[in-house]
């Protein structure tokens, strides 16, 4: 089987950028802690709420104070992570790579998927 093989030299711009998904998870993780510590911090009554006339466990204020708490921290990590990536554009620095490609021609009387097909 003859090959052809081709070399090519690049320069390309590298740089470290951070992942943001793993922001996004800190900054749901840092709601859920939020959203803990409140409900926690402060000792709630056992008196019904004068808006609603219904008195809340404090499950519910947790699952409350989390439906606030984080998506707040979502953005957040999310705005923190896009800051990053952006500081992260200023320190590329360019790089010279050997790009190879190497191409094998089918053997005669076959179709390209090997011997027998």
């Amino acid at each position: 089987m003859p090959e052809h093989s081709q070399d090519r030299i690049e320069n390309v711009r590298m740089r470290r950028a951070p992942k943001i998904s793993v922001f996004l998870i800190a900054g749901a993780a840092l709601g859920i802690l939020v959203a803990m510590i409140l409900t926690f911090a402060f000792n709630g009554t056992a008196e019904p709420s004068p808006n609603t006339g219904l008195e809340y466990s404090q499950g519910q204020v947790f699952g409350f104070l989390l439906l606030l708490c984080a998506p707040i921290g979502i953005a957040l990590g999310g705005i923190l992570a896009l800051i990053l990536d952006r500081r992260s554009r200023r320190r590329t620095h360019e790089v010279t790579v050997d790009h190879s490609s190497v191409h094998v021609d089918p053997e005669p009387g076959t179709n390209g998927h090997g011997p027998g097909h």
